[in-house]
């Protein structure tokens, strides 16, 4: 890292996530942003490092723990506090919230409730642009705890299989919501568990942002050039509770004050200034760039119109018993 335009990059993504997710934290205690919400406060490195290794026509797909993924992937701040908001204006039109960004003009396929429910949906993706001839690989992101489900077990057997343009990016935090990787799989070394598909698989700190921007350049690099699918494994740690509503009691406050200490932010921007690549008021001045960005984001929410109740049926499909008792699935009208 030598490039004093792409370390500020890097830093103001990170930044940017970061004071992000802080503000969402505030605005959910206020009862402005309601639902559930999981917050990526300490692992900001892996989505400012890993998405700008993606082309823009490229397919991403994320956790629910997704709000730092959209934006680096580009989806405007607005739309995605909007969607927090539950407003119109949202990304997902309001309807989807925290959990189910969805921005399909950037190829973002958004987040997914369910854990590991994004991997089969990649595989499909992978596999149709096979079919089509499409110069374009599929990333999805997802959780240790999503190795633990049977789909991810199906989907990098069948990726291998069929030798599908597929990343699978693993963030593994070592918690799957409130149980320990130790205490959940017998197998912790997650890249083995992939590589017994018989694929390639690399594991990186997730804490360093440089490390994880190599990385994934370079897995990009090798599921685009036709070897196959690959299997990445960024080590992190979230700093935060699961979601809002954990009240965290299985994790020893010695063992996240040590990883706290290992914050992306804090070692990039303490190394760039040591090194030379930015100057010491490079921070301050990025905090004041983003915290504009988000006030302006959240008077966009704050502005933002409710859905009328006589479209709420739009979009829902529903199955209905007609008297001889066999059932059709039908979408339902406004």
């Amino acid at each position: 890292m030598n490039d004093p335009v792409h370390a500020r990059a890097l830093l103001w993504q990170m930044i940017r996530i970061r004071r992000f997710e802080e503000k969402c934290a505030e605005l959910y205690s206020s009862g402005r942003i309601r639902g559930f919400l999981h917050l990526y406060i300490g692992e900001e490195a892996i989505a400012a490092g890993a998405m700008p290794a993606l082309r823009a026509t490229d397919h991403v797909l994320a956790t629910y723990r997704e709000h730092g993924h959209a934006l680096a992937r580009g989806v405007p701040a607005g739309a995605i506090m909007a969607e927090m908001y539950g407003k119109q204006e949202g990304c997902s039109g309001g309807r989807g919230g925290s959990m189910h960004l969805f921005d399909a003009d950037r190829h973002f396929f958004g987040g997914s409730a369910i854990v590991a429910g994004a991997l089969p949906l990649a595989v499909g993706f992978a596999l149709a642009d096979r079919l089509r001839h499409d110069d374009r690989i599929t990333a999805c992101f997802f959780g240790d705890g999503a190795v633990a489900e049977g789909e991810f077990h199906e989907s990098l057997n069948l990726a291998a299989l069929w030798q599908l343009p597929v990343l699978f990016l693993c963030e593994n935090n070592y918690y799957a919501m409130g149980t320990a990787l130790d205490r959940a799989q017998s197998q912790t070394d997650l890249a083995a568990k992939a590589g017994s598909y018989r694929l390639a698989t690399e594991s990186v700190d997730g804490m360093d942002v440089v490390a994880v921007a190599r990385a994934t350049e370079a897995a990009v690099d090798y599921v685009r050039s036709g070897q196959g699918p690959m299997f990445l494994e960024y080590r992190t740690y979230r700093f935060r509770a699961h979601s809002m509503f954990d009240p965290e009691r299985y994790r020893d406050s010695t063992e996240v004050e040590q990883w706290k200490q290992r914050c992306p932010i804090e070692t990039f921007a303490r190394d760039a200034v040591a090194t030379g690549l930015l100057e010491a008021s490079s921070r301050e001045d990025i905090v004041g760039e983003v915290d504009q960005e988000i006030a302006e984001a959240i008077d966009f929410a704050e502005a933002g119109t409710w859905e009328s109740p006589a479209t709420l049926s739009r979009d829902v499909y529903a199955r209905a018993v007609p008297a001889g008792g066999a059932t059709t699935d039908r979408e339902a009208q406004p």
